[in-house]
């Protein structure tokens, strides 16, 4: 795995300038930084959900 990204970042340094991959990277962090965003809201919706689904009420009668 890591041998390709090195392959990868090879050829990125090959063909685009200093700036642009700054900017893919940048872009890159966003979209992960996105996607960590969208799974804790997904939980903290989870959550939300179980909290306030209703529950049956117990009763003492044995």
């Amino acid at each position: 795995m890591r041998t390709t990204l090195w392959a990868l970042e090879g050829l990125e340094h090959l063909f685009f300038g200093n700036g642009q991959r700054v900017a893919r990277r940048n872009a890159w962090t966003a979209v992960q930084e996105d996607r960590r965003r969208a799974r804790a809201r997904h939980e903290a919706e989870t959550v939300m959900n179980a909290a306030s689904a209703p529950r049956p009420m117990l009763t003492g009668r044995g």
